[in-house]
């Protein structure tokens, strides 16, 4: 029996002029990639501002005619908002964080760890007990070795972080500057149509919007309060402390309690009862209320997503793109929970998006 032979497609002049092009795109995009690399963090930032900072920009977009001057004046808001501060207590709490470790550093190096570890008897006795299993002093000045070269790598993060900064503060006015050319180009390559491109950044924003300020600020405010109260009932290290609760207040489930809680306790273990008090009820009251006060002011009735992928989100985001993931975190989750639910509305029973998307 006779099989008919597959049809086969020539090889032209354009078909291989077209290969060789691809081939050409493919090559500048991994040497753009590879020369974009130093920046990317900086852009990152640039990112993260934008987001944050939008109500700023569009309400002096509406004041100002200049779009030079409108995103200047924005960056400068947000250089004085939120950079300036955020690098006063990166300072603050690398500052601290140095006195601790040197504070150990010197406890490790001159033997008095030892000496306190003698005057407790029953410590005493698990001491003897490990010493015979490992040489402690040894492991105690591989340590003190090991924090002073965390110090020094410390410092050049530092360094790397604040050119990282100003990357994102100049790339920051050309985002908001060319915001349309922007989000024309974006909406090019979507391949959604004019109205679910539309209902895509609308939903974006509004969940974003309400994640970062409903999420993000509320436990900004909440660490920023432990904090004052820290410093206010003279606790070292306050605006370390502070940063922590806010971080914590992020967690679900944990919070700043976790941070003001055990020192309440040790400040009545201390005698200081009326201190514990009022730290008690500064952190039940103030601090641990603040998110039923705050939320609903700052994000209304928009949509906030669900705690549990909101905190993924976060974290991975810091693992990810590290203090930018913040916000690039929650941002990514939005777009990609937007995405599906436009899929959804096209293949739930094969009727258009757009008859689905008010």
């Amino acid at each position: 029996m006779a099989t008919s032979a597959l049809p086969t497609t020539p090889f032209t002049r354009e078909r291989l002029a077209l290969f060789v092009l691809l081939a050409f795109a493919a090559a500048g995009i991994v040497l753009t990639l590879l020369i974009a690399g130093p920046f990317i963090p900086g852009l990152t930032w640039a990112l993260a501002f934008a987001v944050v900072g939008d109500p700023i920009h569009r309400w002096l977009s509406t004041k100002v005619k200049s779009p030079e001057l409108a995103a200047a004046l924005a960056v400068l808001t947000v250089a004085l908002l939120l950079v300036s501060p955020a690098t006063f207590i990166a300072w603050n709490v690398g500052e601290q964080a140095t006195s601790k470790i040197g504070q150990v550093q010197e406890q490790l190096s001159s033997g008095e760890w030892e000496k306190t570890l003698q005057r407790e008897p029953s410590i005493r006795q698990w001491y003897a007990r490990i010493s015979r299993a490992i040489n402690v002093r040894e492991e105690v000045r591989n340590l003190s070795q090991s924090l002073q070269r965390r110090a020094g790598e410390w410092m050049q993060t530092a360094v790397w972080g604040i050119i990282q900064m100003l990357i994102a503060l100049f790339s920051l006015f050309y985002f908001w500057r060319d915001r349309k050319e922007v989000l024309r180009s974006i909406r090019s390559f979507l391949p959604f149509s004019d109205r679910e491109s539309d209902y895509f950044f609308e939903r974006i924003h509004a969940m974003t919007h309400a994640t970062i300020y409903g999420t993000l600020v509320v436990a900004a405010v909440q660490g920023a309060l432990g904090g004052l109260m820290f410093w206010w009932l003279g606790i070292s290290g306050a605006v370390l402390w502070g940063v922590v609760m806010g971080l914590l207040g992020i967690i679900p489930v944990l919070g700043a309690f976790v941070i003001w809680a055990p020192v309440a306790v040790y400040l009545a273990t201390q005698g200081r009862l009326w201190d514990a008090a009022l730290l008690t009820l500064w952190g039940t009251l103030v601090v641990g209320l603040i998110d039923n006060l705050l939320y609903p002011i700052l994000v209304g009735k928009q949509m906030r997503l669900h705690t549990l992928p909101v905190f993924i989100a976060i974290v991975g985001g810091l693992f990810v793109f590290g203090a930018a993931g913040l916000v690039l975190g929650p941002l990514i989750l939005a777009s990609t929970v937007v995405i599906i639910e436009i899929l959804k509305f096209r293949t739930l029973d094969g009727s258009s998006a757009e008859e689905k998307i008010q």
